[in-house]
């Protein structure tokens, strides 16, 4: 009874993902209105991208040790508290200060977000369904970043695209009380590990850094598929921004969300051959930071459709990466320090993506979508070579 409703509350919280997803990416789905509305340059739109990374960056160590301190329960509901807050205020703001300021407070929130999910994975699962609690919290990104295009394409050309950052705020606030029913049924103190000690072990341990530096240059790719998705359809291939959401934007994060699975199954089964949990975790890195070179080709192909079927296949391997390195700060570290050690790599994400994304937006500006993918596709397998010497 046990092991079945501790799949029911990790499945509860994986709304929490989504939620946390939506109400971030409603503003790559907007970005072509809001680039009007604000009269913004690509540059400047990834400069927005850039002030919510920066704060995500540097809020997510203190938000692990605060999670790690006072639990995972406490911890989510204050995170979802704030960032709801932080959505509906978008809808509310007049100018493009007010923007930089709720998309500020929502970095703040959010960062709290993804140590959470990795905490729930350590208290919950154990250490061979690690990856697969990863590939189940990326089924709530998947939803966060399906619905965000179709939640604009549906709410917005109607009731105006404030509309939506202020009802998808709204439903934060219902998932609270929903989640706190949920867990007085398996409360987590009555499975969390017991580990203690200080964050300075951790912090000394080369492997960490390792993983930090590999899932930033893992990301990069995750950056541009959930940011610019939507931009390079209109830019790449003509068309408007309905058409781009509602036809070709969600199918990416579909395939993500496959290729988190994959990457997980696969890890499970390694290791319950009795591989090693790191080489089994490396293989699978391994190849598909080599298959992710293919992503380089995505502005070659002449269709919207050929060109949302290569993104969908470097989102897929982009994940099953990702899974994996997600899962590494618990193999580590342990349940008791989970929220702790995936902040790292949560802050390693929101820094690179607070560098990356203005540079994203002056390449497009000056030379297009094909020199992004060229330089980016190989960024993975540069991060893996990195884990693999960290981890010797």
């Amino acid at each position: 009874m046990a092991s079945r409703l501790r799949w029911l509350v990790l499945s509860v919280f994986v709304i929490s993902t989504a939620l946390n997803y939506l109400d971030r990416l409603l503003l790559a789905a907007l970005a072509p209105t809001l680039r009007s509305e604000f009269h913004l340059s690509n540059t400047q739109y990834g400069g927005v991208i850039s002030v919510f990374s920066m704060v995500y960056a540097l809020t997510a160590p203190v938000a692990g040790w605060f999670i790690d301190r006072v639990g995972l329960n406490a911890g989510i509901t204050v995170s979802m508290a704030v960032w709801s807050a932080a959505g509906m205020a978008t809808g509310w703001t007049r100018s493009f200060a007010g923007l930089l300021a709720s998309r500020t407070v929502l970095g703040i929130g959010e960062a709290a977000g993804i140590p959470c999910a990795g905490k729930a994975n350590g208290v919950y699962l154990q250490p061979r369904e690690f990856a697969f609690g990863t590939a189940l919290n990326q089924v709530g990104i998947t939803v966060g970043s399906i619905a965000a295009p179709l939640m604009v394409a549906a709410m917005a050309p109607a009731h105006g695209w404030r509309s939506v950052f202020v009802a998808c705020g709204t439903l934060g606030f219902v998932w609270i009380p929903v989640w706190w029913a949920t867990v007085k049924r398996l409360p987590a103190k009555a499975v969390e590990a017991a580990e203690r000690g200080g964050v300075a072990s951790i912090l000394r341990d080369r492997r960490i850094w390792g993983l930090a530096a590999a899932n930033a240059l893992v990301m990069t790719l995750y950056t541009l598929w959930t940011n610019w998705t939507t931009l390079y359809f209109v830019e790449q291939h003509h068309l408007t921004e309905t058409q781009a959401n509602q036809h070709f934007a969600w199918i990416p994060p579909v395939f993500a969300t496959v290729g988190g699975f994959a990457g997980g199954w696969t890890a499970f089964r390694l290791i319950r051959q009795s591989a090693d949990a790191l080489r089994a975790r490396l293989r699978i890195c391994w190849l598909a930071a080599g298959v992710l070179l293919l992503t380089a080709a995505v502005p070659l192909m002449p269709t919207p459709s050929l060109a949302a079927a290569l993104i969908s296949f470097s989102f897929f391997w982009c994940l099953a990466i990702s899974t994996n390195l997600y899962a590494m700060p618990i193999d580590f570290f342990g349940a008791g320090h989970a929220a702790f050690g995936v902040s790292i790599l949560t802050a390693s994400y929101g820094l690179m993506q607070t560098v990356l994304s203005p540079l994203i937006g002056s390449m497009v500006d000056h030379f297009g979508f094909p020199m992004v993918c060229v330089v980016l596709s190989v960024m993975p397998l540069a991060g893996i070579a990195i884990l693999r010497a960290s981890t010797r």
